[in-house]
């Protein structure tokens, strides 16, 4: 199959392409990072059409988007809001040209109103709905991440702990969240790629572990990492703030992806992953 990856260096992007790959598929990246012909945000762009065009199904990921310090940061500026509207009008305006079969990537977010990144998210999924694709809501997928300017918590801490050893993180740690490995991501996209008429445009496919960790205790497992290597200088700090994102209840995991596919990796495994990896990048230096 002929697959395209709208967002192929993303974090999750970047796991996909390299997975369906290994099961034989014929995958092409769009990427901004691999040069301006990537760009979403231009039209016309003949290069990105042409991609679209001839692909038999397409995973728009592309989106600007990072961890929660990314969010604070940058979400209610102009800049911000203009990208994903710009990323967002183009492409599904050729996923509609051409009839497209493909899947949106949203966010457990999409609900929140007060939120910019959130309304931006609900859009994408209307459009979605309108052109009868299919909306995937991710939440907290952790893997290997390029930019350490969008890290989320898991990569920000490993990073943190190699180069800073005691630091304090954004809240009291307190919250609780649902993290789920970049590879069993890779395993649900697939899923509903090949199962995708089984599918209708308004399922609730949540992609998740199904199961919550307190930021405390992410923590706790990346010390037992750099313990484990000898670094046991390394302490992460619980800060003062609350986090009342991850703490609204209206956030409530669907299960009807179940009946297709089973989330495998537990999060000391997950972690102990990355950890390794990044570990590489480290020793490198």
């Amino acid at each position: 199959m002929n697959i395209a990856i709208l967002g192929s260096a993303g974090q999750i992007g970047a796991y996909l392409e390299e997975y369906l790959l290994s099961k034989g598929h014929d995958v092409i990246g769009v990427d901004i990072v691999d040069g301006p012909q990537n760009d979403l945000r231009v039209t016309p762009n003949t290069y990105v059409e042409s991609i679209i065009k001839n692909a038999d199904f397409v995973f728009f990921l592309s989106f600007d988007v990072g961890g929660s310090r990314y969010l604070k940061k940058y979400q209610h500026t102009f800049e911000f809001i203009n990208n994903n509207t710009r990323m967002m009008a183009n492409t599904f305006r050729l996923l509609e040209k051409y009839h497209k079969r493909f899947v949106f990537a949203s966010s457990q977010m999409s609900n929140m109103s007060y939120s910019p990144y959130s309304v931006m998210k609900r859009v994408g999924e209307l459009h979605t709905t309108a052109l009868k694709g299919l909306t995937v809501k991710f939440w907290n997928v952790y893997g290997i991440e390029k930019d350490m300017e969008k890290a989320h918590v898991i990569t920000d801490f490993i990073r943190k702990g190699f180069e800073e050893t005691e630091f304090e993180m954004l809240t009291d740690g307190t919250e609780e969240r649902q993290f789920l490995y970049a590879e069993d991501c890779c395993e649900a996209l697939e899923t509903i790629m090949e199962n995708y008429t089984d599918f209708k445009p308004e399922d609730p496919l949540h992609i998740t572990s199904f199961h919550s960790n307190s930021i405390r205790e992410i923590a706790n497992i990346i010390q037992g990492c750099f313990g484990l290597i000898g670094k046991h200088d390394v302490k992460i700090k619980s800060g003062l703030a609350k986090d009342n994102v991850q703490m609204d209840k209206r956030n409530e995991a669907d299960t009807y992806i179940l009946s297709w596919w089973l989330p495998k990796t537990t999060i000391d495994v997950g972690i102990r992953k990355v950890f390794g990896e990044m570990k590489k990048d480290y020793e490198n230096i």
